[in-house]
């Protein structure tokens, strides 16, 4: 017998439900009774648009940085846990690799010398080439 945690229905209950959602799944048509529960399309006239249509949300970078440099930094934070710090260049990587960074992300790091330790993501940036926020007063 295989311990269930806390799963109340079991591996035989787990695929029934899976098969039965399925179809609603992959339904393109209505398939619950009230419309309210219904995904709404865009309007006729309402143009379908992404968040940021050239992936800039269109603020400015903040004084000593650059739009790349941003780029970079939120990059970093999305896939770098915050646990590991101070990091080295191989905690850095394998934190990348964990959280399956892009690989030009990957490169930038691996270029990063093995010896120092980083603080924080900031530093990580600033060992790139990169600018870093100035602090405000």
């Amino acid at each position: 017998m295989t311990d269930q945690g806390t799963n109340k229905t079991g591996f035989v209950r787990d695929d029934e439900l899976k098969r039965e959602m399925q179809g609603e799944l992959k339904a393109n048509r209505e398939v619950r009774i009230e419309e309210a529960y219904e995904p709404e399309p865009s309007g006729e006239d309402e143009p379908i648009t992404e968040s940021f249509p050239s992936g800039d949300p269109g603020l400015p970078a903040p004084s000593g940085m650059t739009a790349e440099g941003v780029t970079v930094r939120t990059d970093l934070a999305r896939h770098l846990e915050r646990a590991i710090y101070p990091a080295k260049r191989s905690a850095l990587l394998g934190s990348l690799q964990r959280h399956h960074a892009p690989d030009t992300l990957v490169d930038r790091v691996s270029s990063l010398p093995a010896e120092p330790a980083y603080p924080n993501v900031q530093a990580v940036v600033r060992a790139l080439g990169f600018g870093v926020e100035d602090r405000r007063d």
